[in-house]
């Protein structure tokens, strides 16, 4: 089994977490958690995001 590089599991657990990283406030961050809108999923019952998807995915909607 090859070894796992934390930078590959780069993983932002939380809707606050999430809204840190994307400079949204918790509660407008959950919206969009729950309306689908972020390339996230709950595990759990709690939210969480692969930081380079939503790195990715906000730098695409910026272009």
């Amino acid at each position: 089994m090859p070894d796992i590089v934390e930078k590959d599991l780069a993983l932002v657990w939380g809707a606050e977490a999430i809204a840190s990283l994307i400079g949204r406030s918790a509660r407008a961050t959950f919206y969009m958690l729950e309306k689908g809108e972020l390339p996230a999923r709950k595990v759990g019952g709690r939210w969480v995001a692969e930081r380079s998807k939503l790195i990715a995915f906000f730098m695409e909607d910026a272009a």
